[in-house]
């Protein structure tokens, strides 16, 4: 079955993915101070971690508006949409809007995943689609399939640096003085439900490491079924040596790396890593 797929610049994809897919994306706005970037294609991301840590002030985003999105619908073919949690963003919302204005007037498939993750887990929704309509399933069966993998699918972060957390409020600046000087590494993941929960304070990144490695294994998933994603803040050697620990622990049916957009990189910031599955 031919289909459109369309979702927000947290999706994070290789040029090569876009292309095979013909995955549209719908950017972000992202805020320093102020200063604009819009994140698509255009946004120079390393200049923007640079420009990050010169702000005194936390960055601020924003997300597209039903326009932006019914911009995207203007096709004879069935379409899926995918967001960012509706638990961490209003892009979801904006992209139902967008999806109730279009219905009024036409009649072609369109329906709304809430991905209930971010970053490379949109991506692997958006992968899921694409296979599922590539084994010629029709749009009741995809939709149901789909929202079926993304209820299972686990998501975890591991961030380096907690500045960026502290100065958008998520996290108090004591505490994240604290983590710096005590080398604290915080493993956060999806709580089920689309929110962020700790799951765990390690000190040192050699440790954080390893317990990123443990957090597939502790999922109760049968990983033989699942790819891995993994997506990186500048910091591509960690994300090959996630990789490599990975292969040679565990049997998933395979492993994607990409570089985070602009959006996911505000919060994880240098050095960050998500993964997803």
């Amino acid at each position: 079955m031919e289909c459109k797929i369309i979702a927000d610049s947290s999706c994070e994809l290789t040029a090569e993915m876009k292309k095979s897919m013909g995955i549209e994306i719908v950017p972000l706005t992202l805020r320093l101070e102020d200063k604009e970037y819009i994140d698509d294609d255009r946004l120079d991301v390393l200049q923007y971690i640079k420009d990050m840590k010169e702000c005194k002030t936390p960055p601020k985003t924003s997300c597209p508006s039903p326009a932006a999105f019914l911009n995207k619908f203007e096709t004879d073919k069935s379409i899926f949409v995918v967001t960012l949690s509706s638990k961490i963003s209003g892009t979801y919302q904006s992209a139902v809007t967008a999806k109730n204005i279009f219905t009024e007037k036409s009649k072609n498939y369109i329906h709304v995943f809430d991905s209930m993750s971010a970053s490379v887990g949109e991506t692997l929704t958006c992968m899921k689609i694409n296979e599922l309509a590539k084994r010629g399933m029709n749009e009741d069966e995809i939709t149901r399939n789909v929202n079926e993998y993304i209820s299972s699918m686990k998501t975890y972060f591991l961030l380096e640096n907690l500045e960026h957390l502290a100065k958008s409020g998520r996290i108090s600046h004591l505490i994240a003085k604290v983590a710096s000087v005590l080398d604290l590494k915080l493993i956060m993941g999806s709580n089920g439900e689309g929110g962020i929960r700790l799951v765990e304070k390690v000190r040192g990144y050699r440790k954080a490491f390893n317990r990123f490695l443990d957090a597939c294994s502790e999922s109760g998933v049968k990983l033989e079924e699942k790819i891995l994603g993994i997506a990186h803040c500048n910091c591509p050697d960690r994300a090959l040596k996630f990789k490599e620990e990975v292969k040679k622990r565990y049997n998933f049916k395979d492993i994607i790396i990409v570089e985070m957009s602009g959006l996911t990189s505000s919060y994880a910031d240098e050095g960050g890593m998500v993964i997803a599955f």
